[in-house]
């Protein structure tokens, strides 16, 4: 695989370790049938991504992830898939309040980053619906449960 770069700002007992998140990282290019491309998954703090979160979408708060895809210009380097950033804190207690095992949402949130690098996004049903699945297979493939299990029932939408 080309280079996944992790750089682990935050430093949280709960954070996964290098190795986890690219095997995650990994699971996406399986699942896509994509050649591995090189990206940079950067854990950190609520004030560097409330920074981010502000920056790139006018909200003032940090956010569980963000992606950044890197869209070459003629003649530049097209090996470059781009950036991910995830919140600690913010992963760690979205695990908590909804009583998910943290690794398995740490997993669901490099995933879902990945998967909007590629394109995917959350923005109507339909959309939401396929991107979903994709997520669903990936992390039954790493041996996690369903993360959208039980929210169904809920009349919260709580997409990541």
């Amino acid at each position: 695989m080309n280079a996944v770069d992790i750089q682990l700002v935050d430093g949280s007992a709960k954070t996964p370790d290098a190795q986890q998140i690219r095997s995650w990282v990994a699971a996406v290019f399986t699942t896509l049938e994509r050649s591995p491309l090189a990206l940079t998954v950067r854990v950190v703090g609520e004030e560097e991504m409330t920074k981010l979160n502000q920056r790139h979408r006018g909200r003032n708060q940090p956010t569980n992830v963000l992606s950044f895809p890197i869209e070459p210009l003629p003649g530049m380097c097209r090996d470059l898939l781009g950036d991910i950033v995830v919140c600690g804190p913010v992963v760690d207690r979205e695990a908590a309040i909804q009583q998910k095992p943290p690794m398995g949402h740490w997993a669901h949130m490099v995933v879902h980053g990945m998967l909007h690098l590629f394109g995917y996004d959350h923005e109507s049903d339909q959309e939401a619906t396929a991107m979903e699945t994709l997520e669903k297979s990936v992390l039954e493939g790493l041996g996690f449960s369903d993360p959208y299990q039980g929210e169904r029932d809920s009349s919260t939408d709580s997409r990541a």
